[in-house]
């Protein structure tokens, strides 16, 4: 059973207007792409990584940078290039001739939000500096151990595998990242409003909404989150529909399960809830589990997508009803 204390309706109300305001905020310099920035927003909430896959110059790291100025949150980026090393993630260990001892240069990993720009165009070496931290949010250098601060949200961008010069990401490092998004092609009308406001769209003009200790009390709130045992066993049968899928080679793993539930939680209090519904998982069920399934080499050659595996699953697994009567399947 669920044990966790419930939130208060005044407390549901206060997360759902302050994370409003941030959305709004940061949709005046990432323009016409709203629920990207609700998705971003919820896996800041629930202790969660974004990685954005797009084409150059569609706004990934405005997007990351807007979140970062929203907070009042310490920033920092990494260009990851084939030459960067390990230790120019992580930091680096330099004996002071002063002191007579190590000391220990923090890398740009420490930083409430880390930018990790073109991730898939390091060298798998490097990309892999960044596992221990995104699932541990420390870093261990010479054998010590360094925690980095709270909040620590990774949005890390990447090209598609398909252009030159790019190291495709392993499933492993994949399975880190909470959500995955694309932030896709603005339309014409918004694309207009971006040149004309050009110049003057910066998310360095923005003004903090709140401060990182408010967030870490947010995060603290979705964990509070009520999931009934029926969506439990729901979000379970759903991974299970990817993983007996014929089409899949390997399915959705039991992390992948509690990231829906953790996104699922966040996602509620951005909308007003203090419990979530079917809808919040179905809603979620692409962003968290399509990067988490492994087509088999037949599906690939055919043209089968993540997507397509994940509404057969939404159409076979029956949605649970109050009542603890099953719906009829996809409902």
């Amino acid at each position: 059973m669920n044990t966790r204390e419930p939130l208060t309706p005044q407390q549901v109300q206060g997360f759902a207007t302050l994370a409003n305001q941030l959305a709004d905020t940061i949709s005046t310099v990432v323009l016409g792409k709203p629920e990207v920035v609700r998705l971003a927003l919820t896996a800041l909430f629930a202790q969660g990584h974004v990685l954005l896959e797009d084409v150059p110059g569609v706004g990934k790291t405005t997007l990351a940078r807007a979140i970062a100025a929203t907070v009042r949150g310490q920033w920092r980026r990494i260009q990851f290039t084939p030459d960067l090393l390990p230790a120019d993630v992580s930091g680096v260990t330099i004996f002071n001739q002063a002191t007579r001892g190590f000391e220990f240069h923090p890398g740009p990993v420490f930083a409430n939000i880390v930018i990790a720009d073109e991730i898939n165009r390091a060298s798998p070496k490097t990309q892999s500096a960044l596992l221990e931290v995104m699932e541990e949010r420390t870093v261990t250098v010479d054998g010590v151990r360094h925690a980095v601060p709270q909040p620590f949200l990774v949005v890390a961008t990447q090209n598609p595998v398909e252009m030159d010069g790019t190291y495709r990401l392993p499933e492993a490092q994949l399975d880190r990242f909470l959500v995955k998004l694309s932030v896709g092609y603005p339309d014409e009308q918004v694309e207009v409003e971006v040149l004309r406001g050009a110049t003057r769209r910066s998310p360095e003009a923005l003004e903090p909404v709140t401060d990182t200790a408010a967030v870490e009390q947010m995060v603290r709130m979705a964990q509070q989150v009520h999931i009934a045992d029926p969506l439990y066993a729901y979000a379970v049968r759903l991974a299970a529909a990817t993983r007996n899928h014929p089409q899949v080679r390997v399915g959705v793993s039991p992390r992948g399960v509690i990231a829906l539930t953790r996104a699922a939680s966040a996602y509620a209090l951005i909308q007003g809830r203090g419990f979530v519904l079917p809808e919040d998982l179905k809603a979620l069920l692409e962003p968290v589990f399509a990067h988490r399934v492994l087509l088999s080499p037949d599906a690939q050659l055919r043209g089968v997508t993540a997507a397509e595996v994940l509404h057969d699953a939404v159409q076979g697994v029956p949605v649970p009803l109050p009542a603890g009567q099953p719906a009829p399947a996809g409902a």
